[in-house]
């Protein structure tokens, strides 16, 4: 109530200045002011036009009679003369006249030129303090959120499918809540803990759960709100948010995305906003330096880009541990889906076990996201609970985008999608490699996909050997094919297949020495980051003719694996027919319908008649 009574003075305050400078303004231009010799001044006041006068140290100024009709009275002013004579003049003529140290107009003039400015800067103080909660005299201030306590309301309960890394911080945990157990023998914890990870993992998740376990105060702030377009105030933030930490120690210091402020450093700093950067991380690692562990203070970061991080923030006695937290595995997922799910009404078909199983390759966040949308979907349609039904079009909505089934296409398109993706689905069940196809859709799907094959893994996998990755390539080919067998031409809907598949060629030759020509080398940039998916490209200099072999290694790969796959769909060209005959009806086949059709239908001698 007393901040508000004090924002409703500030704002009365603010209109009456306003309205002071408006008048004054107006008074200033309305009041003009003629500027005259001696002589003529002397002859205004024998005319007795003169009604006042007002003297000052260098000048004379007179108001003029006013005429009739004149809203505005007129000034005429002119420099002071030594005139003993000047008094009399005035006195009989019955001309008032009065000293002062200033003129007339003065006071209005600084009204003019200095109030507005004035006004500025209280605009200027009260949009930053409403942006950003600080005043413009605290702009050297950390901006860091400060937690009491429960405050982060996220304890080890809130957080699943990262055992490994609770089992690490559990150490942090332990001594902020018992300092001398390990200062007795002399241990010293370490002064940063730096969790990487893919991006939605649970990072901040996990930070804010071991504030809250420990129950201790949890300054939290990003990497990007130290450094501002003003010089110096990365630097200064950096040493308030250190000195806060040290007031109310024990505590936690966390830095999300650090990436943002702990960038490699340049050999020659670019002036301006990389140096400002540059400036307000050394400040960090001079504090880092600094500050006592034995007080309780322990620095928390995390980062989905660890390999762009300056080295001299990596090093022992500043973020002295790395803790992973990775996408989670099958059981990992399982118990991220029942913390999420707690609240929300499941209906009996759910199985927990299955939506993890269909969900290879999601994140904490993505599986959140799932439920959320399966909870959404049911409540749209007036279900009383969420059903299986639910989950498996949240699944669907989160691996291939929003169902468009009023996407109106000719019949000759919905043709060669639906060959297109029989081709994929026949390729990955005919290859050791492939994982199972669990659903075939030619119903449009998200921002440019027109159809798409699910495949599930039976298994969480953390490597694959070339033949696997070969298997890959034939099954991303298997659409391509398929339209070339059918069609005797190609459409346009393959160009994310053959983007993904050059992608793994390239990786095969350049990252895996997978090339029987090119044998065991890598030709990959030894800085590669860690957190991205398969076909990254990025490599060292090499000779124009290791650029050329590599080149055609990667085209033979690609071009034996078209004849691979063209084998393999001409020796099932009947249960290709019958497949995208059956799609085209149905529209959806789930992965048993296909091996049915396979079970039932003989694949053809090898020949190469087109269908």
């Amino acid at each position: 109530m007393i901040k508000r009574h004090i924002h409703n003075i500030s704002n009365l305050f603010l209109i009456f200045v306003l309205l002071l400078t408006i008048h004054g303004s107006a008074y200033a231009a309305s009041s003009a002011t003629e500027r005259i010799s001696y002589s003529e001044f002397k002859k205004l006041i024998q005319e007795n036009k003169l009604e006042e006068v007002i003297l000052d140290s260098v000048s004379i100024r007179g108001i003029l009679k006013a005429e009739e009709g004149q809203k505005f009275k007129k000034y005429v002013t002119t420099t002071k003369v030594e005139d003993p004579d000047l008094i009399k003049d005035l006195i009989s003529h019955n001309v008032k006249f009065s000293a002062t140290t200033q003129g007339g107009a003065g006071q209005y003039l600084y009204l003019v030129w200095f109030i507005p400015m004035i006004i500025f800067l209280i605009m200027m103080t009260r949009a930053r303090r409403g942006a950003t909660g600080a005043g413009l005299m605290s702009i050297g201030k950390s901006r860091a959120n400060l937690y009491i306590d429960k405050d982060t309301g996220v304890t080890f309960g809130d957080v699943a499918g990262v055992d490994e890394a609770k089992e690490e911080l559990k150490e942090v945990i332990d001594y902020l809540q018992n300092p001398q157990k390990y200062q007795r023998l002399g241990g010293k914890i370490p002064k940063g803990v730096l969790l990487v990870g893919p991006t939605g993992t649970g990072k901040t998740l996990l930070a804010k759960a071991v504030a809250g376990e420990a129950k201790v105060p949890f300054f939290s702030i990003s990497g990007s709100g130290f450094v501002e377009m003003f010089v110096g105030v990365g630097a200064a933030r950096v040493r308030d948010l250190f000195a806060q930490a040290q007031e109310k120690a024990p505590c936690i210091i966390f830095i999300d995305e650090i990436d943002a402020l702990g960038k490699v450093r340049a050999a020659a700093p670019i002036s301006g906003g990389h140096e400002e950067r540059e400036n307000t991380l050394n400040q960090l690692l001079v504090e880092m330096d600094g500050f006592d562990t034995r007080k309780g203070v322990i620095l928390m970061a995390a980062t989905n880009r660890p390999e762009t991080l300056d080295p001299a923030l990596l090093r022992p006695g500043r973020f002295d541990r790395h803790i992973l937290v990775d996408r989670p595995d099958i059981k990992g997922r399982e118990e991220i889906l029942k913390v999420h799910s707690k609240n929300v009404k499941l209906g009996k078909d759910v199985d927990i076990k299955i939506i993890a199983a269909r969900t290879p390759g999601f994140v904490g966040a993505d599986l959140a996201n799932v439920v959320n949308e399966a909870a959404l979907l049911a409540a749209r349609v007036g279900k009383d609970a969420v059903g299986m039904d639910s989950f498996e079009e949240a699944i669907n909505r989160g691996i291939a985008g929003l169902e468009k089934k009023k996407k109106v296409m000719s019949k000759k398109e919905q043709e060669i999608i639906a060959y297109h993706e029989s081709g994929h689905a026949l390729v990955a069940e005919s290859v050791p490699g492939a994982d199972k196809v669990h659903r075939i859709s030619i119903i449009p799907r998200g921002i440019s996909a027109l159809g798409y094959t699910l495949q599930l893994p039976t298994e969480d996998r953390y490597l694959l050997t070339r033949s696997e990755l070969l298997d890959r390539l034939a099954v991303l080919l298997g659409g391509r094919v398929a339209e070339e067998i059918k069609f005797n031409e190609v459409s346009t809907g393959a160009q994310n297949d053959l983007e993904r598949a050059t992608d793994i060629a390239m990786s095969m030759v350049r990252e895996y020495g997978m090339s029987e020509k090119l044998g065991p080398m890598t030709f990959q940039n030894g800085r590669k980051p860690l957190f991205i998916e398969l076909g990254y490209r990025a490599g060292r200099e090499v000779s124009e003719e290791v650029s050329k072999d590599i080149d055609n290694e990667v085209k033979k790969i690609i071009f034996d694996t078209h004849s691979r796959v063209k084998s393999i769909l001409l020796e099932n060209k009947d249960r290709l027919q019958a497949l995208a005959k059956l799609l085209m009806e149905k529209e959806v086949i789930e992965g048993e319908e296909l091996r049915k059709i396979m079970s039932e239908i003989a694949p053809n001698p090898k020949t190469e008649t087109a269908v």
